[in-house]
């Protein structure tokens, strides 16, 4: 399969688990290296059925990722549609800064040698390379066959096999991987304690690229130059394919010209875009980020060690370049969701944020607005509570108060936690005995399973309890008795990335943290009534819960500031009318 079909949740994990290493997932093209119809199985491959019937369709349904990579990858001719529907708006700016973001970091460009280079020694790696691919294309043309070669003799500037241990060993090779080496030095050396004062737990960090440490400049600058030496090839190369297709114009089968295509295509956005995205990140190292982005070094960790190190760029505002590359160039598009508006008490200041969130304030033209009543009796059908004597940062009181309350609700209790760690600790103190009494109690982070596979079970299982963090909060749908009790571990503010500190300063400082909080608050609460028959219980562990964000909650719904005995006593008593 291809374009990321196995990625991103849309690949059962629990598959892996029953088949183990008898099922690979090296087969799949998630970088653009689909031959198309040169391939034995193109006709009966159901990516290329739906990509076909997609072109020809009237209506087209596809999540927001997939059209922002189509919109950022610049999509094919003629293909962008001219009317969106965007249900769920709410996610539409996440899911433009993942889009219109880059990074250039090791396993990126370690990715981009193995898609020009193919297999090497000592690699795992079955991908066929540039020069496979090509041959028979443009086996005689010598002209095209020495630019290939430039190609692949550039390309060795990118990380190779290992790269992971010479940039962590101090031992880096080739002008990217001293650059890499360079970049962790500083985050370690910046930010070396990482958040919450853990490094060994596995926490991301990150810092600052200015003030650089001593031959991080030198090296951004030796990196560049080795990139232009790699862009004038991948440049050349997609002309002398361009002149193939010129010249076989009469001549060329429909299956050569698709994979003409095809290759131009990623070679384009593979390597040129990608390629000139990287070296505008290093030049601003010498001189200033343009003022719409915002840029800092990372070192991603996994179970303590070092995943990924990185430079990030990212909009300040993603929805800008959303609204230029999908909105303005269609004929209408409808934005809806029941969380995108802010609840101030200020109704022009709430559509604002519904602005803001979509950009839709970037539009010449105002966009028509429309808001609708819920059918929904929240104030009868659900309670809020806000315990105030948990300790918050007590892990045996708060695993203690989760226990008891998905006890008193029989099961169907959605546990949401804003870290990792805590919902760990939680899941280690309570598994026992939810499995005594007969409460079958996933966890986000320890099961061996995708969200959406332990979301489908948490919904088949009315008397199970599901623990997660914001991909459960924002992606679950669960009607009925499933879903009955949402107990929150503490209020879910922003946390103080550089990131997130750019676009507080951009949009409003505490005002678009109170806001964040109050969506977050709302999509979560949201998840209980799904039908006009469900009753459930929304329960908060943090007695910091500012009055002000109480407003995230529907008109009419009374939030009780009552103790853990009392919140328990009060959910079970109202879960059980029926």
């Amino acid at each position: 399969t291809r374009d990321g079909d196995m990625i991103g949740g849309d690949f059962p994990a629990w598959l892996l688990d029953l088949f183990g290493r008898n099922l690979t997932l090296d087969l799949t093209d998630t970088r653009g290296e689909c031959i198309y119809s040169a391939c034995a199985h193109y006709g009966k491959c159901f990516v290329e059925h739906t990509v076909r019937r997609a072109k020809r369709a009237d209506i087209v349904v596809a999540n927001h990722a997939l059209v922002m990579i189509q919109a950022a990858m610049g999509g094919d001719e003629g293909t962008f549609p001219l009317r969106y529907v965007f249900d769920e708006g709410h996610h539409l700016f996440d899911a433009s800064d993942a889009a219109f973001s880059a990074l250039l970091s090791g396993r990126e460009t370690a990715e981009l040698r193995r898609w020009l280079l193919g297999a090497e020694e000592n690699s795992r790696s079955r991908s066929r390379g540039l020069k496979t691919r090509l041959e028979d294309l443009i086996g005689g043309d010598e002209a095209a066959e020495e630019t290939v070669d430039d190609v692949l003799n550039a390309a060795r500037i990118l990380p190779g096999p290992a790269w992971h241990q010479r940039i962590g060993g101090g031992s880096p090779v080739g002008p990217t991987e001293k650059f890499l080496s360079l970049v962790r030095q500083q985050v370690y050396a910046r930010d070396g304690d990482g958040r919450d004062g853990n490094a060994g737990g596995g926490y991301d960090l990150e810092t600052e690229t200015a003030p650089a440490v001593p031959g991080l400049v030198d090296a951004a600058a030796e990196l560049e130059a080795a990139l232009v030496r790699l862009s004038r090839p991948l440049g050349a190369l997609v002309k002398s394919l361009a002149a193939l297709l010129d010249a076989g114009s009469d001549s060329l089968e429909s299956a050569q010209r698709s994979r003409i295509e095809a290759l131009i295509r990623s070679i384009e956005r593979r390597g040129v875009q990608q390629v000139n995205a990287w070296r505008s990140m290093l030049d601003a190292l010498r001189h200033e980020t343009p003022e719409d982005y915002v840029d800092w070094f990372g070192v991603e960790r996994l179970q303590g060690r070092d995943f990924d190190v990185g430079f990030h760029r990212h909009w300040i505002d993603p929805t800008r370049p959303f609204t230029r590359t999908v909105v303005e160039p269609a004929h209408g598009t409808l934005i809806t969701s029941a969380t995108l508006r802010d609840r101030t008490g200020d109704e022009e200041a709430d559509w604002r944020t519904a602005y803001a969130r979509t950009g839709t304030d970037f539009l010449a033209r105002p966009p028509e607005q429309d808001a609708q009543i819920s059918p929904f009796d929240y104030p009868a059908n659900t309670r809020v509570l806000v315990v105030g004597d948990i300790n918050r940062n007590n892990a045996d009181t708060v695993s203690a108060a989760y226990r008891d309350l998905f006890l008193a609700a029989g099961g169907g209790g959605l546990g949401l936690f804003t870290a990792i760690s805590r919902l760990r600790g939680v899941h280690s103190r309570i598994q026992d005995v939810m499995d005594d009494v007969g409460i079958p109690l996933l966890a986000q982070h320890i099961d061996a399973m995708d969200t959406g596979t332990l979301v489908d079970i948490f919904r088949a299982e009315e008397q199970s309890c599901l623990l997660g963090t914001d991909a459960v909060r924002d992606g679950v749908d669960v009607p009925g008795r499933s879903l009955r009790l949402i107990v929150f571990d503490r209020v879910p503010w922003p946390r103080p990335t550089i990131l997130h500190k750019a676009r507080r300063s951009h949009f409003g400082g505490r005002a678009y943290d109170e806001m964040l909080t109050r969506l977050k608050l709302k999509q979560a609460y949201g998840r209980l009534l799904r039908r006009a028959t469900d009753k459930g219980v929304f329960v908060m562990l943090d007695r910091g819960l500012p009055t002000r964000l109480t407003s995230a909650f529907p008109d009419g719904v009374e939030v009780e500031r009552i103790g853990i005995a009392e919140a328990i006593t009060r959910t079970r008593e109202f879960l059980a009318e029926d």
